[in-house]
C-alpha cells in the first residue's frame, strides 16, 4: 500500500484551475519529490491531502486513510512543513515548541536539544522577532517533534541560507534511513536532485511526468551565456545537443543538453571574453521536454 495516494484529485477555485486530474502514489521509505514552477498546483495538491481543503473532484488518501473524512487521525502521524510560514507572534520560540509538544503527548527530549543546536534556534526570542529564516528553521524543528512516519514539506528549504540547507538534508536523510517517508515539494530542480529518488513533474494543474531522478538527470539541461572578442555568426554555434540558440546583447545565450565538453570544444575555436553555466529554469525544462 502507498504512503500518499491520489486518484483524479482534482481542485477549482470557482471557475479558476487549481489542480486537476492528479494521480501519484508515494511509497514507504522513499524521497519523493514534487516539482514544478510557482503557481503549478504543488500547494494545492498538498493542502488537499492534509484536509486543509475540500477536493473538487477525486480522492486522495494517505496511510491508507482518506483524506477528507480522517484528517485529524493522519495529520497526528505526520510532520508537515508549509510553504507560508505564520505563528502566534506573542508566544516565544520555546512556548511555541511547548504547546505544540502537548499536542503530540511528547516532551521536548535530547532529540529536540540537537536540532535547536543544529539550527541555531534562540528559544528565548518572541515569533514576531524572527526574519522568514528563523520561522523556517522553527517550521523545521516543529516538523520533527513528535517523530513522525511522513514529512510532508512544501518549499522548506525558503529563505534558509546555504549552512542551514546543508543541515536541512543532513537532517532528511537521517530521519529517511530511520524509515521516514518524505514528500518534498520545490519549484528548484537543483534541490530535489540531492535527495529524491523519484519526482512528480506538475505543470498547469496536473501532473506531466513520473522519473526517475536518474532519468531526469539524463534529460538535464544546462544554460550557457557566452560573450565573444570576435563576431561569431549565429547558425555556427548549433551542434548535437544545441536546443536553443538566442543572440543576448554582446553574446549568446545556448540550452544545451548534450556533452558539456563537447560544446566547449565547439566555443573555443574563437577567443571567449566571458562564459557562465547555469541550471536552467524548470519553466525551461518543461518547455523543451514536457509540451502537452
Amino acid at each position: 500500500m502507498s504512503v500518499i495516494e491520489t486518484n483524479k484529485l482534482t481542485k477549482y477555485y470557482g471557475r479558476s484551475r487549481g489542480i486537476v486530474d492528479v494521480d501519484l502514489a508515494v511509497e514507504k521509505g522513499e524521497i519523493f519529490g514534487f516539482i514544478g514552477p510557482n503557481g503549478a498546483g504543488k500547494s494545492t495538491t498538498i493542502r488537499a491531502l492534509l484536509g486543509l481543503i475540500f477536493p473538487t473532484g477525486g480522492t486522495g488518501s494517505i496511510f491508507g486513510l482518506d483524506a477528507v473524512r480522517n484528517g485529524r487521525r493522519i495529520r497526528r502521524r505526520l510532520g508537515y512543513i508549509p510553504g507560508e510560514v505564520e505563528y502566534y507572534d506573542r508566544m516565544s520560540v520555546r512556548e511555541l515548541m511547548e504547546y505544540s509538544a502537548r499536542f503530540y503527548g511528547v516532551e521536548l527530549d535530547g532529540r529536540f536539544d540537537h536540532l535547536v543546536r543544529l539550527f541555531e534556534l534562540d528559544l528565548k526570542r518572541n515569533l514576531s522577532d524572527l526574519s522568514m529564516g528563523n520561522k523556517r528553521k522553527v517550521s523545521i524543528v516543529l516538523s520533527l517533534l513528535h517523530r513522525p512516519e511522513l514529512l510532508i514539506l512544501d518549499e522548506p528549504t525558503n529563505g534558509l541560507d546555504p549552512l542551514m540547507q546543508a543541515h536541512f538534508y543532513e537532517v532528511l536523510r537521517r530521519e529517511n534511513a530511520e524509515g521516514v517517508t518524505v514528500f518534498l515539494s520545490s519549484h528548484i530542480l537543483g534541490e530535489v536532485q540531492k535527495v529524491c529518488g523519484r519526482v512528480a513533474i506538475i505543470k498547469e494543474g496536473s501532473v506531466v511526468a513520473v522519473e526517475d531522478i536518474a532519468t531526469l538527470r539524463g534529460k538535464h539541461l544546462n544554460r550557457i551565456h557566452v560573450e565573444f572578442a570576435e563576431e561569431v555568426p549565429e547558425g555556427r554555434l548549433e551542434i548535437a545537443g544545441t536546443v536553443s540558440v538566442e543572440k543576448r546583447n554582446a553574446g549568446y545565450r545556448i540550452l544545451y543538453s548534450g556533452d558539456i565538453n563537447s560544446l566547449l570544444t565547439m566555443l573555443n575555436r574563437w577567443k571567449i571574453r566571458a562564459l557562465t553555466i547555469e541550471e536552467p529554469s524548470l519553466e525551461e525544462v518543461f518547455m523543451h521536454y514536457y509540451q502537452s
